[in-house]
């Protein structure tokens, strides 16, 4: 299976980077019903090669411009492996104490090395990090935290949340939504907060709007600051926004899920400007740094908020180290109450230099990125719609949407790249995300070719 896995990932830009396949076509590849007698294993492998890869989008293919990237090392690899060997279930610390400690220091190793507040740090007074699944849990998390602590941690006895009133862009991640649900904050109590010409939160109007919100009796609670968008990689002004929602007692959430990994490389410690003022923040190590999925980095700096929330201890749980205070019960910090080893593959991957091939792959990404924008930019068919200081630049055409659509359909299907298509402002365009690890100069040529080519 290792050998399988390592000539996947070296053979891997032979294939479409896109699927070919129609619905139900893989199902159909295979037998309606489950075996009768043990297989080899071989033929386990085959299937892999006859069913699984052509059913694949292939995100470490260098040609993978879409979405966001979600890249992985050979350490990360390895370590989730030892993860699943062990096998252990690391919800408290008795149940695995390795499995809490190793984690406990891996957030505080990476609270260090993106230069992160010394207020998220297990050994401060009030915060500390947990790894989170996604930035999806990581989110619904810091709301039912903020939900707590604006309801004087009453609402985890009468669950009336009908006054709870949450802010964030039109261009926050459709997670902000789902966690708001999920916690009982319905669509009419969120806010969509006006953008300003370079899709990034106005202070302002968030100002007023909670204004509004507390006049007419309601408790603003809870605000979404993205530092790197989705559609188009926008900069809320984290330290603005803290301004005007702190003394409202409103949570500052700071959802950084692709950029913020880039802090890796000093020059791009900017991405954490205003970082003092929050209460929660989350980035993603499996985007961007070659730790494999699933590994979002959440840092609170009000654990007993979360801890309120979400700590329920039976009889069966208790252990005297976690009631001491001398440890930490990961279960209490999540939703789930199971829990994987996921701090073995951080771990294993900064161990054998993954930081230092990071920092290199986030330069040269970064350099290439601003490369694109220029010949975009060249070319008089093309426009470039929005900032593009990190990954992430974001074009369409001048002839207008139906082109651009037509462009991105086209491109998608001729499996030489895989772009996205967004929409900003109205208008449909096509971000160009460039950020996995065997991506290289001649890759990116070649997806400007494909798209010039086609356009």
């Amino acid at each position: 299976m290792i050998d399988w896995i390592a000539d996947y990932l070296a053979t891997v830009e032979q294939y479409p980077v896109g699927s070919q396949v129609q619905p139900g076509d893989i199902r159909a590849m295979l037998p309606e019903h489950p075996p009768t007698e043990a297989e080899p294993f071989e033929a386990v492998l085959a299937d892999m090669d006859r069913v699984v890869i052509p059913g694949l989008t292939h995100w470490q293919h260098p040609n993978f411009f879409a979405f966001f990237p979600a890249n992985v090392s050979y350490a990360s690899i390895l370590g989730d492996l030892a993860a699943s060997g062990l096998g252990v279930q690391g919800m408290s610390w008795m149940t695995s104490p390795a499995c809490t400690e190793v984690e406990t220091l891996m957030m505080d190793w990476m609270q260090e090395l993106l230069g992160l507040p010394e207020k998220f740090r297990s050994t401060s007074e009030r915060g500390g990090g947990v790894i989170q699944g996604s930035a999806s849990e990581a989110t619904l998390t810091s709301i039912l935290a903020a939900r707590w602590r604006a309801t004087g941690g009453q609402v985890n006895t009468n669950g009336d949340t009908t006054r709870l009133v949450a802010y964030a862009t039109s261009q926050a991640h459709s997670s902000i939504e789902k966690g708001l649900r999920i916690a009982g904050i319905g669509t009419g109590q969120i806010r969509a907060v006006p953008h300003d010409e370079h899709f990034a939160m106005r202070p302002d109007e968030l100002a007023r709007m909670i204004e509004a919100d507390i006049a007419a009796g309601l408790i603003p609670f809870w605000v979404c600051v993205s530092r790197g968008t989705t559609s188009s990689m926008a900069f809320d002004p984290t330290a603005e926004i803290a301004a005007v929602a702190q003394p409202a007692n409103v949570w500052v959430h700071v959802d950084a899920a692709m950029s913020g990994i880039a802090a890796l490389a000093p020059e791009h410690r900017w991405v954490n400007e205003g970082m003092e003022h929050a209460d929660s923040y989350c980035t993603n190590p499996h985007k961007w740094m070659g730790v494999n999925f699933d590994c979002d980095l959440f840092w609170t700096a009000d654990r007993a908020a979360l801890l309120g929330a979400l700590s329920i201890l039976p009889e069966y749980l208790r252990s005297k180290a976690a009631e001491s205070g001398a440890a930490i019960d990961y279960r209490d910090w999540q939703v789930p109450l199971g829990r994987r080893f996921r701090a073995l593959k951080v771990w294993f991957n900064i161990r054998t230099g993954g930081v230092a091939d990071a920092v290199a792959m986030i330069r040269r990404h970064v350099a290439l990125t601003q490369e694109f924008a220029e010949w975009a930019d060249a070319d008089p068919r093309f426009e470039v719609v929005a900032p593009h200081p990190l990954n992430l630049v974001v074009v369409r055409l001048v002839e207008g949407d139906a082109a651009t659509d037509s462009l991105i359909e086209r491109a998608n299907a001729s499996g030489r790249a895989l772009f996205t298509r967004t929409v900003l402002d109205g208008k449909v365009a096509c971000r160009v995300s460039i950020g996995a690890s065997g991506t290289e100069r001649r890759h990116v040529e070649d997806g400007w070719a494909l798209l010039r080519e086609l356009a």
